[in-house]
């Protein structure tokens, strides 16, 4: 499926930390916070934090198949090159479209937050105004397709500095929480049960919002390719990541439920975290908590940019797109043809958005239509593993767990949450995710119909796999280890 006579990405850039970084401002755990919890709280209300629960659990089956997955073949196609060799051709299209398109849709649901929450700094009155909000985020995007333009290493540099004190801000605030009286509601273990759902179709849509605040952490494998040991520190780094998101979000939720009642949350649209910060420190604390949003908005902004430009590389390197789209730049090492047109595309959305409505519905709108697209390709990769390791799967209870029932489940799952809810968005969101995904069958059909390499994919097999790499025994997996089990108990 790869081409060797084009030049590629630049080989072990990343390390380990590094990666964990990337995974965790992917989920951008401040931007998440801020811009969905209305969202969240609008659909299932004190359920909040049960729907992150509840979807974590699946989520990580994923994170698991993606992990085993990426051992098998680092690429910065990812779902795309795997779903393709396990399942069908057409399938890893559209799961590498549906990445494409959802990442570029939020280039307009994390720009303008960016520009909102910069205006906000110096005049509250002044994040209300979309059209400015989409001018200041503009700017926003541009310096992160340049910063993403000068190669890995200086993308994960002003991560390290981004995410860094956007954690730190969160941690602090988040013990000031802990030690606030309540004012909205007391602390119910109920809150993390099902009684508040309303009903199985309420939960769905409950978890379909909760995985937007889970996605991005897979940009670690995207960035395979660019990573040392990637068949371990890749997978690795996803789950650390997911944890690490998984306790911001769950505490930041339980606080919102206590300290901020419905009106204060719907009055704080896609500024919760603001509203809260100026609760638990009136004067200055909304204005530190604008601070984290601000640069973890424009952090996920670089790592969304990594997930779609490596994708459209690898799609372009297999030319299922313009095979322009493959070129590396000889300089800084870095698909520049992808990233500038996501960068002239984005900004071009941007601009389009601004006369669609308000930040807050624009936000809502965008937020269920990338939940939909995300779905299709987490479950997609979900069931591909368990067919790479379908031969593999019996040979201990371990490996049958971890790399096939719970990725099954968590497949199961992103599927049912995708038709569930179906029946409680709005127009416009199932017309973008769907129709998002449907435009992808017409690049599908015809680079197909041209014959590109990537539609007679040599199968992905674990065994298969491990036995072609010149491995031990029945694995390969990982070196010295002599039974399959073995090799993948090392996996986490």
């Amino acid at each position: 499926m790869r081409s060797n006579s084009r030049r590629g990405l630049q080989p072990n850039v990343l390390g380990r930390f590094d990666t964990v970084v990337m995974a965790v401002a992917g989920s951008a755990p401040a931007y998440s916070i801020a811009a969905t919890t209305a969202v969240l709280v609008a659909t299932v209300g004190l359920a909040s934090p049960a729907a992150l629960l509840y979807c974590a659990i699946p989520m990580l089956g994923i994170v698991l198949a993606y992990g085993r997955l990426g051992r098998l073949d680092p690429n910065a196609g990812a779902a795309y090159s795997w779903v393709a060799r396990t399942l069908h051709p057409f399938l890893g299209f559209i799961s590498g479209w549906a990445l494409v398109i959802s990442t570029t849709i939020f280039m307009v649901a994390g720009s303008l937050p960016a520009g909102a929450m910069t205006l906000a700094i110096f005049d509250p009155a002044l994040a209300t105004h979309t059209s400015l909000a989409a001018l200041v985020g503009a700017g926003w995007l541009a310096l992160m397709v340049l910063i993403v333009l000068g190669g890995a290493r200086l993308t994960v540099r002003a991560q390290l500095l981004l995410s860094g004190v956007e954690v730190t801000l969160l941690v602090v605030f988040l013990l000031a929480a802990l030690l606030h009286d309540g004012t909205a509601h007391a602390f119910d273990w109920s809150w993390l049960g099902f009684s508040h759902f309303d009903g199985p179709s309420g939960f769905a849509s409950g978890a379909l919002i909760a995985a937007f605040y889970y996605w991005g952490w897979d940009v670690t494998s995207n960035l395979s390719e660019e990573t040392r040991n990637s068949r371990r520190n890749s997978g690795f780094a996803a789950l650390v990541g997911v944890g690490i998101v998984f306790l911001l979000f769950e505490a930041f939720t339980i606080a919102t439920n206590i300290i901020l009642t419905e009106r204060q949350i719907s009055a704080g649209s896609a500024n919760v975290l603001g509203v809260l910060g100026d609760v638990i420190w009136p004067g200055v604390g909304g204005k530190f908590l604008i601070v984290a949003v601000l640069l973890s908005t424009v952090a996920t902004l670089e790592t969304t940019l990594i997930q779609v430009t490596r994708s459209l590389f690898a799609m372009g390197r297999d030319r299922t797109l313009p095979a322009s789209l493959g070129k590396v730049h000889r300089t800084w090492n870095t698909p520049w043809v992808a990233i500038t047109v996501v960068g002239c595309a984005g900004i071009g959305m941007l601009a389009a958005a601004t006369v669609l409505g308000s930040v807050t519905e624009i936000i809502s709108d965008a937020v269920t239509a990338i939940s939909l697209q995300v779905s299709v390709y987490y479950g997609l990769a979900g069931l591909a593993v368990v067919v790479a390791y379908r031969k593999l799967l019996l040979r201990s209870f371990r490996t049958f767990f971890l790399a096939g029932l719970w990725p099954l489940v968590g497949a199961v799952f992103m599927f049912w949450i995708f038709f569930e809810s179906l029946g409680e968005l709005t127009t416009t969101a199932i017309c973008i995710g769907i129709g998002g995904l449907a435009a992808g069958l017409v690049p599908m059909f015809w680079y197909w119909r041209k014959g590109s390499s990537y539609y007679r994919p040599a199968t992905l097999d674990a065994t298969r796999s491990a036995e072609d790499d010149g491995a031990y025994a029945d694995t390969g997996l990982t070196a010295g280890a002599g039974r399959p089990e073995e090799a993948m108990a090392t996996d986490f």
